[in-house]
């Protein structure tokens, strides 16, 4: 249920904010009871704001207003596009603050943290699981899995030998930085390691949302189309990096690559762009290289920032 974008919400009406984001792990609602991996469970109170779903709908507005008072209560006006302005700001400007936080807790381990975000079905899952099995003997690494539901992705992932924790983000469209936070507190991880986290599949809503990470890479599968990068250019805005996935389809699909490149990059320009396939390993060594480069460079700024 995204706040900014307004779906999810059952209720929602034009021009009002809809409800945070409810967060929800794999191992049960976080709705105060969990059923942890370990075999125990337990319930405990949730001091956080954090748009759990506890069976009611929270509102942020950053500015102590009732969290559970109706939208039009949040600005005090009836300009809805106004109101909704004012509430994606104060919602961001929270996210921001825990993902400064998840940033100051993964410089502090040395870890670098990447962000995967896509439509549904262009690969992430699969690039995911090829680059832990090549890099894994490297580099300790941890995933953070989002998805609405099940926990296939980060089974997927633990099949390799890493560990990964799923939080399901119910009727959400993305992660944001709070249900970050409390996937760390629930990984174990290993100093100079790298933090994958594959974002909700959704092109649109993941793009304002820092989650702490070093850098954002959008995976776009060439059976998606070369005008990805026009229709939805927020997210192509906000990434470092563009993976074309599955390019050994090429030949059996009508996808211009350049015409896609050309056009992600007249999006961003400062965007860098690989072409690769995780089913074959096409293009994969030039990406390792490129996560390779820059684990190095940020490990180099915090030792510096250390002394």
């Amino acid at each position: 249920m995204c706040s900014v974008c307004g779906c999810g919400l059952p209720d929602a009406e034009p021009g009002k904010p809809a409800g945070a984001a409810a967060r929800q792990h794999e191992h049960g609602n976080h709705g105060h009871h969990h059923q942890h991996e370990h075999g125990r469970d337990h319930g405990h109170d949730d001091p956080h704001d954090h748009g759990h779903d506890h069976g009611h709908h929270h509102y942020h507005d950053g500015d102590g207003a009732d969290e559970n008072a109706a939208p039009s209560t949040v600005e005090g006006h009836v300009h809805g596009e106004e109101r909704l302005l004012r509430v994606e700001r104060d919602i961001l400007s929270k996210n921001n603050e825990f993902a400064r936080a998840n940033r100051t807790k993964l410089a502090g381990l040395r870890n670098f943290a990447l962000n995967f975000v896509s439509s549904p079905g262009s690969g992430k899952t699969s690039l995911l699981v090829r680059t832990i099995g090549d890099l894994k003997e490297r580099f300790a690494i941890a995933v953070i899995e989002g998805d609405q539901q099940t926990s296939r992705d980060a089974e997927r992932i633990r099949a390799t030998g890493v560990p990964a924790v799923q939080v399901n983000t119910g009727k959400g469209c993305h992660l944001d930085a709070h249900m970050v936070a409390h996937a760390l507190d629930d990984l174990t991880l290993a100093p100079g390691g790298l933090l994958f986290i594959e974002n909700v599949g959704n092109l649109i809503c993941p793009a304002p949302f820092d989650l702490g990470e070093a850098h954002k890479i959008i995976v776009l599968s060439v059976t998606e189309g070369e005008d990805k990068p026009l229709k939805y250019p927020d997210m192509f805005a906000a990434a470092d990096l563009l993976l074309v996935n599955k390019s050994d389809l090429l030949p059996h699909v009508e996808f211009d690559l350049s015409a896609c490149l050309a056009h992600a990059i007249r999006v961003n320009p400062r965007l860098q762009t690989l072409v690769v396939s995780a089913r074959t390993g096409e293009g994969m060594a030039a990406f390792y290289a490129w996560i390779e480069a820059r684990a190095g460079l940020l490990a180099a700024a915090q030792a510096a920032a250390a002394r």
